[in-house]
């Protein structure tokens, strides 16, 4: 359900962003009932303990908050987010980000929710994505 919330959600972001932007200026309570609206759509439901008990994890700093993750993908690699995971699984909480680069290909990023850890990397062309002067710090 988490997953599926998650990955509505940055389809509305990313349809806003097509139409211009001017849908993310709004307030997210006011931007998601106008999205759905104009793509016809139903918003995506989640049970209200999921999202309660993923921000206060996020606030109590046992979760790495997504914008820090999406950050530091942006500092390193160019490309667009096409999709965003959260996976619990065997006590393990984990991100997976998907994007797609310059020249089409598809990447995918696993991060260890907790630590914000890169643990995983799969896809083809990744260092085509890489930016010019990324790992030197």
């Amino acid at each position: 359900m988490m997953r599926y919330l998650i990955r509505s959600t940055l389809a509305l972001c990313t349809a806003a962003a097509l139409w211009g932007g001017a849908w993310l200026l709004m307030p997210p309570l006011t931007a998601m009932p106008t999205l759905t609206q104009a793509l016809g759509i139903a918003p995506a439901r989640a049970d209200d303990d999921d999202w309660r008990d993923l921000h206060r994890e996020v606030e109590d700093g046992r979760l790495v908050a997504l914008p820090t993750l999406l950050d530091w993908l942006d500092e390193r690699y160019i490309g667009q987010v096409l999709e965003v995971e959260l996976e619990r699984d065997d006590g393990e909480v984990i991100y997976e980000i998907e994007m797609i680069g310059p020249e089409g290909q598809v990447v995918e990023f696993e991060f260890d929710a907790t630590s914000g850890e890169l643990i995983g990397i799969e896809g083809v062309g990744i260092s085509d994505m890489e930016r010019p002067g990324a790992g030197e710090q």
